[in-house]
């Protein structure tokens, strides 16, 4: 049967037990949507309800799975060619807090410097100490295209005590750097290499796209199947192999950190979304590249609008997920983010996320070919009528930071607020990044050096867009109370 990737063993079971017409004395308490208000209880929202179960008899338990959610999960480990993979209802966040606490705990772990803010979570609750890493950046769109395999030589070479090295691959962009150079770099010291594959759950169903984290060479990925893989919103799968990596530790750190309460909706969707990308995914993926090709196509005579493409990705070994559409807007004269709330107001256009420089936009499986002629019109019709004077650069951001404390004391310890003039040299306890490139200037335990102040002066009265701070404009900062 687990051979079988027609079948979907939670799905099923969830559906068998809802035909017996159950009594059910058990949460949630609305009887399988019976007990919802009436505006919920709609027919196709009754038919959802009544998979929203607990773990009863036949439909196992995720923290202890020897049911149909082990065999759901087998069955996306041959699919995704680990050796285990676990369901997660926590999103990718808590795989790789997981990660992190199983496998670094309280020792050394090489980071690339752009990883998400999971990542500092995952610091504090097992209280490892990060060696951070830069990415290269891309000229013209100034997003970063991943860490080299030399970066991580280097850095293995200066602490040869780390335990993991951590990489996010691909990135929000769709950028995907030489992760098996730096497989090797990390297997060569007798390390795994972990990574944040929240944007990768699709890349094994097309030839097209690049490889996936394990058939690159990683030994634990964390993938958002929610985002691009037809799952729903928060469910994630985190996968593994090999010998580098203590399953039984991240099997427990997951049932340390994952709510007693999981979804058996997020889990059967999970189901649902391996089963239709194994029997349906290369033709599923073709479809969202041809739609990619055709935006791409269409928007290469606007002039004044420039798409990222796998020809602006430096060396050899980067490559780029086409079904993202990366569009720089600065020869228009508006950043990101006013051309993405052009496109909401004007035209009722949403894009997955902007920047300084850039709007990207997702084509998937739920994208229509009108869809698509809607975004092209839009950007045209922008680009005509809305071209102002050339952006100023961006402020190039410091790339020398200076450590004092562990993210998890720096968390910990006491902080205030104060005045940004009055932050120099002191000892930041939260993050700071600005976007392009989302790269953090900041984070909790670093000293605000007179260069990282400087720059956080100019972005404050830039008015830069900020992430992480508690005061996004920057005139206050929380610093450590020593």
């Amino acid at each position: 049967m687990l051979n079988d990737q027609r079948s979907a063993p939670l799905f099923a079971a969830l559906i068998k037990h809802a035909r017996q017409n159950p009594a059910g004395f058990h949460i949630p308490c609305h009887g399988q949507g019976r007990g919802l208000p009436p505006e919920l209880a709609t027919p196709g929202g009754q038919s959802l309800c009544a998979l929203d179960l607990t773990e009863l008899p036949g439909l196992d338990d995720l923290h202890n799975p020897t049911g149909p959610i082990a065999a759901a999960q087998e069955l996306a480990a041959k699919v995704y060619g680990s050796d285990r993979s676990f369901f997660i209802v926590n999103g990718t966040t808590v795989g790789i807090q997981a990660l992190i606490t199983a496998l670094v705990r309280q020792k050394k772990v090489i980071i690339s410097r752009n990883a998400h803010r999971s990542v500092l979570g995952g610091l504090v609750l097992s209280g490892a100490d990060p060696v951070y890493v830069l990415p290269d950046i891309i000229p013209g769109f100034e997003v970063d295209c991943g860490v080299t395999p030399a970066v991580i030589r280097q850095a293995l070479a200066a602490s040869p005590e780390a335990a993991a090295v951590l990489a996010v691959r691909p990135n929000y962009y769709g950028v995907t750097g030489d992760l098996g150079g730096m497989a090797g770099a990390a297997h060569a010291a007798g390390i795994p290499v972990l990574v944040d594959e929240a944007h990768g759950a699709h890349l094994r169903f097309h030839r097209d796209l690049p490889r996936d984290a394990m058939e690159a060479g990683a030994d634990a990925s964390v993938q958002s199947t929610h985002k691009l893989g037809g799952s729903l919103g928060q469910s994630a799968v985190l996968h593994l192999q090999g010998a580098l990596v203590d399953t039984d530790a991240v099997a427990a750190a997951l049932r340390l950190l994952q709510t007693t309460s999981p979804s058996y909706l997020l889990m059967a969707s999970l189901d649902l979304a391996r089963r239709r990308l194994s029997l349906q995914g290369g033709e599923l993926m073709e479809r969202v590249l041809c739609l990619a090709q055709s935006v791409r196509a269409k928007l290469a005579g606007s002039g004044n609008l420039r798409i990222l493409t796998a020809d602006c990705l430096p060396g050899e070994n980067c490559a780029l997920d086409s079904s993202k559409l990366v569009i720089s807007v600065r020869d228009l004269g508006l950043t990101g983010y006013q051309v993405s709330q052009l496109l909401a107001a004007r035209y009722q256009v949403f894009v997955e996320m902007a920047d300084f420089y850039n709007i990207v936009a997702f084509i998937s499986t739920g994208t229509t070919p009108e869809d698509c002629d809607r975004l092209v019109g839009a950007l045209q019709d922008i680009a005509a009528r809305d071209k102002l004077s050339v952006l100023p650069p961006q402020p190039a951001a410091p790339s020398l930071y200076k450590r004092i404390m562990k993210p998890r004391d720096a968390w910990f310890a006491r902080s205030r607020k104060v005045p940004l003039a009055g932050a120099r040299g002191e000892i930041s306890a939260e993050v700071v990044a600005v976007y392009p490139p989302g790269i953090p200037v900041l984070n909790p335990g670093e000293e605000i050096t007179g260069e990282i102040y400087e720059y956080l002066l100019l972005v404050s009265r830039l008015g830069l867009a900020c992430q992480g701070p508690s005061d996004p404009t920057l005139k206050t900062i929380k610093i450590v109370v020593e």
